[in-house]
């Protein structure tokens, strides 16, 4: 049972955890896809819109290069007829001069002692046919009728000319923002997010503003190809609730699971329970019924013996023997039949058939007349009985049969574990409300583990004889339930060889 229990957890735990990894593999996969998305088109509608206002240019100005170039973002050096394209791996956030220096276009070198990354590359159109062509600018000036190879070679000059302008320049948080919520809510994926663009690892100015660079956690894909299919940019993205989400998911199931497991393992540790307390709970029994049998055993030989003594022809004419042997077998009926009330007695309780009236009683005359049903045995044991009665107010309310019988069962106990001469004190005091009843004695005690379940029913303390002390494990238990019921409380003290002593608190009255 334990090893099913321990690999039904086992699998339980693995498929949890093999759904979390499958939703965390769909999540990335639908981030990921979004972000080309949002790449391509970002690059796109960048293309799509300059292609769109160089059809529109008349036709003299298509190769017109200082129009071209003005449309493009490119500058002229008029001494030269030289084109200058600067290209820049700068950190722009940095380096905000560098950037502000592009736009009002200082010549090369300034620009390079400036920024230490920023490189000009110049192309001079002068004296050049179509076979020599290494502008851009050029390239697109006399790509000539535009169809659909023609655009694909302007999207390849033009990704030439753009990759030299400031990032910032290229596209605005708010067009990918735009993108990425349209796309990630396309695929069902609804929470907060922050990005950014960098370069080379550094950041730029395109950012949201509580973007967290972390390489392990960041979503990131490649942006603004060259026309070499290359770039140094990427866009990334970050999710702050993205493990809620994913476990969202799964959730219900996962939430199933641990129930349904639970309650396995409740049912698995209730049943093993329930198994070890029905071996105890035989074991105790087996021991009530051979102390029964030996109970029993006892007086049955007496009265056969007194029987077939009665029998006996020299016997029977003597009335003097006659009487007595009949008043030993009435007196071993009796025990037999007290032994039986016991029982039947505690059954009652069990069943709360048991109707027990209760009137005002004194305790002090209560317990006086107790100690008169073991007076004799003590004394015929050379023993003694002291009593201590120092309470005030003594009224209580009880049944006088029931709680007789609950002092007699601890006294009979205090005789019947004395191996010496049982020497008993009895003693009352008041507590707040409540009286309290202690009766000490000094024989040999119990151990801690059997003064906890001195109570249970059927329960004895083992000794290497178990018939050594008569009883059946009914006495104590009769005691706490009739206690309980007359709403008190019964507790013992004790130490191997040197004693118990029983107290029972009980309610006053007034």
């Amino acid at each position: 049972m334990s090893l099913s229990l321990v690999g039904i957890i086992a699998i339980q735990a693995y498929y949890i955890n093999d759904s979390v990894n499958n939703e965390k593999e769909r999540f990335k996969f639908n981030v990921v896809k979004a972000l080309n998305y949002v790449s391509n088109t970002i690059e796109e509608n960048e293309s799509e819109k300059y292609f769109s206002k160089f059809i529109n240019l008349d036709s003299d100005k298509k190769s017109d290069e200082d129009a071209v170039s003005q449309l493009l973002i490119y500058q002229k050096n008029n001494s030269t007829k030289e084109t200058l394209i600067y290209r820049s791996n700068v950190l722009e956030e940095n380096y905000k001069l560098s950037s502000s220096l592009f736009d009002i276009g200082l010549d090369s070198l300034d620009i390079k002692n400036i920024t230490a990354q920023s490189t000009a590359e110049i192309y001079n159109n002068s004296g050049t046919d179509n076979k020599d062509i290494k502008s851009p600018i050029s390239k697109i000036i006399r790509s000539g009728t535009i169809d659909e190879a023609q655009r694909l070679s302007f999207d390849k000059s033009f990704k030439e000319i753009s990759k030299r302008t400031p990032i910032h320049k290229r596209v605005s948080e708010a067009e990918i923002k735009k993108l990425l919520v349209q796309k990630l809510r396309k695929d069902g994926i609804d929470i907060d997010f922050d990005f950014a663009i960098y370069s080379n690892d550094l950041a730029t100015k395109v950012s949201s503003d509580n973007f967290e660079y972390d390489p392990k956690s960041n979503f990131k894909v490649p942006i603004f190809y060259d026309e070499n299919n290359q770039t140094p940019y990427r866009l990334l993205v970050n999710f702050p609730d993205d493990r809620k989400f994913i476990l969202s998911g799964i959730i219900g199931m996962i939430l199933l699971s641990i129930i349904f497991t639970s309650i396995i393992i409740l049912a698995y540790s209730s049943a093993l329970f329930q198994l070890v307390k029905q071996r105890k709970i035989s074991e105790i029994k087996t021991d009530f019924i051979n102390n029964m049998t030996h109970e029993f055993k006892t007086p049955i030989a007496t009265i056969n013996l007194a029987l077939d003594a009665i029998r006996n022809p020299k016997v029977i004419d003597d009335k003097e023997k006659v009487l007595r042997y009949l008043r030993m077998i009435k007196e071993e009926n009796k025990r037999m039949h007290s032994q039986v009330e016991n029982v039947l007695r505690i059954s009652k309780l069990e069943k709360n058939e048991l109707n027990i009236s209760k009137d005002r009683v004194d305790l002090h005359d209560l317990l006086e007349d107790a100690l008169t049903h073991v007076e004799l045995i003590v004394e015929d044991r050379q023993g003694s009985m002291k009593t201590f009665f120092k309470a005030d107010k003594t009224s209580v309310l009880a049944n006088e049969t029931h709680f007789t019988n609950v002092v007699v069962n601890i006294l009979d106990n205090a005789i019947k574990y004395s191996p010496e001469a049982p020497k008993i004190e009895v003693y009352t005091e008041n507590v707040g409300t409540n009286i309290i009843l202690k009766i000490k004695d000094y024989g040999s005690g119990m151990s801690k583990a059997a003064a906890k379940r001195v109570f249970e029913k059927f329960y004895r303390e083992h000794t290497g004889n178990i018939h050594n002390v008569k009883g059946h494990g009914l006495g104590l238990a009769y005691v706490k339930r009739i206690v309980e019921d007359h709403q008190g409380h019964v507790s013992v003290e004790s130490e191997k060889d040197k004693g118990s002593t029983f107290i029972i608190k009980l309610p006053l009255i007034s």
